[in-house]
């Protein structure tokens, strides 16, 4: 089994949410996957970096101000309808599940983050998006 790397976009305002998200993940999600984050902590930076990079996977902290990850979701599925990455939103509330639906987002997280769903997540993201 080949392994692959893959690009994961991390964005939140908090530095602290960015690293729990990343420990979440992990470098070696499944034993075919490597991954590599680049991170965000604006709005601007993270359309930037979707510009500059190519991210096989945003994972975004709904609960961000003043820019949360929901409506960068929907902008980015509204400005790139055929190559926006999957993106998979970590939310506060299993609630707000409805409105990440609405932002056409991939998958939905719920904090405190569990390494193993949230591995398990990401994995399932990046193969089923994986270049043919």
């Amino acid at each position: 089994m080949s392994e692959r790397l893959c690009t994961v976009l991390l964005y939140s305002d908090d530095p602290q949410v960015r690293d729990r998200m990343r420990l979440a993940v992990g470098t070696r999600p499944a034993a075919d996957l490597r991954i590599e984050f680049v991170e965000a902590s604006t709005y601007a930076e993270c359309i930037r970096l979707v510009d500059d990079y190519e991210i096989d996977l945003m994972l975004l902290d709904g609960e961000a101000s003043p820019g949360g990850g929901i409506g960068i979701a929907r902008q980015i599925k509204d400005d790139l309808p055929d190559d926006a990455p999957p993106t998979c939103v970590v939310i506060a509330r299993a609630a707000d599940r409805w409105l990440a639906s609405f932002a056409e987002v991939d998958a939905t997280l719920v904090h405190p983050l569990d390494p193993v769903t949230t591995a398990a997540t990401v994995t399932d993201l990046l193969r089923a998006n994986a270049p043919a």
